[in-house]
């Protein structure tokens, strides 16, 4: 690490847009991070907001509601923190250099980046659900406004752009690369069952399931030759217990289009594996995996006893250096790698959320570098299939939606009977009956009047 050389101690001010887990953890951070202070926040639910900075220890005495941007702007140079529900008062506030978007609400986050992007602030984008519709073209338009349209440290496809630009830089060839879910299957051997705890964020309850004694066996470590059966046994066992929400396919693509590396099409592999396993299972067939090629974007459910180490719904990359010196060295120091040396995992067994956003805000504004990849470019969708019969006039939902399953397909431009992206759906309704198993596509959505997101889109497939 080198911020220390890159960053200085001129005080950087951001707001925050969505006071929900993810951005208040921004909020609450302040205080212990370096050259950040966070003194306005929005959300349409006042108590929410507020809460946000008492949970930050700020005095009550020191937070005040506002409702103009002057009234803001006196306050805080005041030395006393803002909460609003008036959106729009944030990027008129002189003092403020970066926007934090974290409504999770696509057409929100479409209007408030747009709007932020005009009045001249940066963007730190933590509503991944807009992004993945419209991210490539609001990275080009704050390019040419001089500005910074950056994903954020602590959410997982913005901590996997860095490691697989960090590996390009030193050479690396990265066969496969991905997130683990932040839920995990705990295996306890003694009992013979593999459950999954409740988070209240993505597990909604808590799940166990008994392992057969004749299936014992696809539990062990995978042995040399045999991913494919041992997948696909364990998947038979464990088909109760939920897999891979929307939520994670949506960073997915985002990984996808920011690294360049392909999604595991025509479905995403999710695969239940050891960390030791990531280098057996997710590396290309000639070297006993699963892929026909290289280059894979993946997502897999972490497998471990209680007492081991899990990964923390981090990031992971399996790597090879294509030196045969570089590649014994990479594989035999210390790196767990596959069973003929061919390849090895490299992973951040961790992402802290809001807690660690402070390196991409102070990137943006102090240095006017953005901390994702170099290029974003929009070479695949997130789009949703009907899991149930769906009404026409019903509204539909987010990733959260029980009614609908997603999958990552190559980017589509917009017609009859093409799918329609999956947050393009949000919050909108259905023009017509949807059946079982249909994929959802723009003629089966009531196109929203006035939307900043689907002109945006528009706009992207018009530009790339």
């Amino acid at each position: 690490m080198i911020y220390h050389q890159l960053f200085t101690d001129k005080k950087v001010y951001a707001a925050v847009i969505g006071a929900g887990h993810f951005c208040t953890a921004i909020v609450t951070q302040q205080k212990y991070a370096q050259a950040l202070s966070v003194p306005l926040i929005a959300d349409k639910n006042l108590e929410n907001a507020k809460n946000a900075l008492i949970k930050a220890e700020i005095p009550e005495d020191l937070i005040v509601y506002c409702d103009t941007a002057q009234a803001a702007q006196e306050a805080i140079v005041s030395g006393k923190y803002v909460y609003t529900d008036r959106t729009e008062i944030l990027m008129d506030t002189p003092i403020i250099d970066i926007i934090c978007e974290g409504t999770g609400v696509p057409e929100a986050g479409a209007y408030n980046c747009k709007l932020a992007l005009e009045k001249g602030k940066h963007v730190a984008i933590v509503s991944k659900e807009m992004d993945s519709v419209i991210g490539p073209i609001l990275k080009k338009m704050a390019k040419e406004k001089g500005l910074v349209y950056t994903p954020v440290d602590g959410d997982q496809h913005g901590l996997l752009m860095q490691m697989v630009e960090w590996a390009k830089i030193v050479g690396l060839t990265v066969i496969s690369a991905g997130k683990a879910r932040d839920g995990e299957f705990v295996y306890d051997e003694k009992e013979q069952t593999v459950s999954l705890a409740c988070d209240g964020i993505t597990v909604h309850q808590d799940y166990c399931v008994k392992i057969p004694d004749n299936m014992t066996k696809y539990f062990e470590m995978i042995p040399e030759g045999q991913v494919e059966e041992y997948l696909e046994k364990r998947a038979e066992v464990l088909k109760e217990l939920p897999n891979a929400g929307a939520f994670d396919l949506c960073e997915l693509t985002i990984m996808a289009n920011s690294t360049g590396l392909k999604p595991s099409i025509p479905a995403t592999t999710q695969a239940t594996l050891r960390i030791t396993e990531l280098p057996v299972a997710y590396c290309a067939k000639k070297n006993g995996g699963i892929y026909d090629e290289e280059g894979i974007i993946d997502v897999h459910t972490n497998f471990r006893r209680k007492d081991e180490s899990g990964m923390g719904g981090g990031v992971f990359m399996v790597v090879r250096c294509d030196n045969a010196y570089s590649n014994y060295i990479l594989t035999t120091k210390g790196q767990i790698p596959n069973y003929d040396l061919s390849t090895a995992v490299i992973y951040r067994p961790y992402h802290l959320c809001g807690a660690e956003v402070t390196t991409s805000l102070l990137a943006a504004v102090q240095l006017g570098v953005d901390t994702g990849s170099k290029e974003y470019l929009p070479s695949y969708d997130l789009v949703k299939y009907a899991n149930c019969d769906i009404k026409a006039g019903e509204v539909l939902g987010n990733d959260h939606d029980l009614r609908m399953t997603a999958n990552i397909i190559p980017a589509t431009k917009r017609g009859a009977g093409v799918p329609v992206p999956a947050h393009m759906i949000t919050g909108n309704v259905a023009k017509v009956d949807i059946k079982a198993g249909q994929m959802i596509t723009y003629d089966m959505i009531q196109e929203p009047e006035n939307s900043t997101l689907w002109a945006l889109r528009k706009l992207q497939e018009e530009t790339f």
